[in-house]
């Protein structure tokens, strides 16, 4: 949608969720690139935290449990940068996935009608939150397996950086072993994003009904949404630390999980229905700031194209 004759109009005098025709494929996904990368970056160790926690049966004699004591321990016993360990697969992995995550997201939504103004579109949000999510964890997930890896105690000692962690992985455990998590990964990103993107929507058009750019907003429906949607998915993501990390493990039993229902199974024999929340204050903790973060950075950029395009 073009600005109207006043050339230096502001970018909140049109209807900002609308995207103009002059806002780019590329640009939609550049947006979404830095906010994948500044949602993943900025609450990263707080991520480490939690898979140590999910971890089962990890071949160490300390216990993780909250998310303070955890940090310390971290810092305390392998140094203050471990909890930084593999952050560089995120890096890697995080921009483009989240370009294709929101260029898939936005074309989704434009299709059913989710870009009318003033309107509420709840199916829409939810249907272009899940595929977005389907066809970015088709490449995000080699670089969470990996991440995952180098997450565990004492990775240091296996794996000197994100591309030998990877061709160990691959020496090792062949190719599959960076998709063996995917169905489960999906069984849990797939409702947590149209979970998430509902949320999301719900809280930005009773929040901001003329869905002008409004960073407080977009921050704070952000966050809101993704702490929802994390507490909700916590099983599914416990499992799928325990299919990405169960090439790390000694116990016979968690070397030959296979699936999402092996995994279901066997935390279920060794902690019971607890165990499929462990992990799951970490997980709220980072997931509600880095959602607010990813989704202030991605309305942020959107907003500065469509400015930046106008004035053109």
């Amino acid at each position: 949608m073009a600005l109207p004759a006043a050339a230096d109009a502001d970018v909140d005098e049109y209807d900002y969720e609308s995207l103009p025709p002059n806002f780019s494929l590329l640009q939609n996904m550049a947006a979404g690139a830095f906010a994948g990368i500044a949602e993943h970056t900025v609450m990263y160790p707080i991520d480490a935290v939690k898979t140590r926690m999910q971890i089962l049966n990890p071949n160490t004699t300390v216990a993780y449990s909250g998310v303070l004591r955890s940090t310390y321990q971290m810092a305390a016993g392998e140094g203050f940068f471990s909890l930084w360990r593999g952050m560089s697969s995120v890096i890697v992995g995080a921009g483009p996935a989240h370009a294709v995550y929101f260029a898939t997201y936005e074309a989704v939504k434009h299709a059913m009608g989710g870009n009318q103004a003033g309107v509420h579109h709840p199916l829409a949000a939810a249907t272009s939150g899940a595929a977005a999510t389907i066809a970015s964890d088709a490449f995000m997930n080699p670089f969470d397996v990996i991440k995952q890896r180098m997450q565990i105690q004492d990775s240091s000692k296996m794996y000197r950086s994100m591309v030998d962690c990877a061709k160990y992985i691959y020496r090792n455990e062949g190719l599959g072993a960076f998709y063996l998590s995917y169905p489960t990964t999906l069984s849990m990103t797939v409702p947590f994003t149209a979970l998430q993107f509902l949320a999301y929507e719900s809280l930005s058009t009773t929040l901001n009904p003329t869905k002008k750019y409004d960073p407080v907003t977009h921050c704070l429906a952000g966050a809101v949404a993704g702490g929802f949607a994390a507490g909700l998915t916590t099983p599914m993501d416990v499992i799928k630390t325990i299919l990405q990390t169960k090439g790390t493990s000694s116990d016979p039993a968690v070397q030959n999980i296979n699936s999402f229902a092996d995994g279901c199974r066997l935390l279920y024999q060794r902690e019971g229905f607890r165990g499929f929340f462990k992990g799951v204050r970490p997980r709220i903790v980072t997931t509600m700031p880095s959602t607010a973060i990813c989704w202030s950075a991605y309305e942020f950029s959107k907003a500065y194209f469509i400015r930046r395009n106008d004035r053109q």
